[in-house]
């Protein structure tokens, strides 16, 4: 899978927030967004995943046949989507349901995040960090190439950074992509950044002279 974004542009309630934003990624390839709060990060991501209209410029895929771009992506964004009512495992047997092309069990996924223990504990036992990481174990039940990350490390400590680090790695190391806004360092080989700057304002359409 190659991913193409040309010349890309957000507007969000007649403000335009970024323009101008171009970058490819190759199989293995990552890249880290950076950028002050309200630079536009979540809204790029948002609009890979197919949630948000660009303003302007293309986003283009290569290489995935038939499949179109929200076919091929994960999307872990700020709220972790989970229902606080069903248990760890009843989470991932839905995601990996409903999103196809699976991959690990939803047993197996929790052991590779540490949560092997917490499989039949309803979601809503779980503290922020476990929750975190049970929504992040939504990767591995279902392949699928293009990561897309908000803030991957939020609520994590020490050492399930490193293990989400890991497996970042191996997604990598599998042909894999990962696009991940971040205000936190990634241990990534080979990642490319691109900084967000905030826009400067402009004036309404309709308030311009003619």
């Amino acid at each position: 899978m190659r991913l193409i974004v040309e010349d890309l542009a957000c507007r969000r309630s007649g403000r335009r927030v970024f323009a101008g934003l171009s970058f490819a990624l190759e199989p293995g390839e990552a890249l880290v967004v950076t950028g002050r709060n309200g630079a536009g990060k979540s809204s790029l991501l948002a609009m890979l995943a197919g949630r948000l209209r660009p303003d302007a410029g293309a986003i283009r895929v290569e290489g995935v046949g038939e499949r179109t771009l929200p076919e091929c992506l994960h999307l872990v964004g700020h709220r972790d989507g989970l229902k606080a009512a069903m248990t760890a495992r009843e989470n991932l047997d839905f995601a990996r349901d409903l999103l196809g092309h699976r991959s690990l069990p939803a047993e197996e996924a929790l052991a590779e995040v540490g949560l092997a223990h917490a499989a039949a504990l309803p979601v809503a036992y779980l503290s922020a960090g476990q929750r975190r990481r049970v929504a992040l174990a939504r990767l591995l039940v279902a392949h699928r190439p293009l990561w897309l990350l908000d803030e991957p490390t939020s609520a994590l400590d020490a050492a399930s950074q490193t293990t989400l680090g890991m497996l970042m790695n191996e997604h990598l190391s599998n042909g894999g992509l990962i696009v991940a806004a971040t205000h936190a360092p990634l241990d990534l080989r080979g990642v490319k950044e691109i900084r967000i700057e905030r826009a400067a304002p402009t004036m309404p359409e309709e308030d311009l002279d003619p």
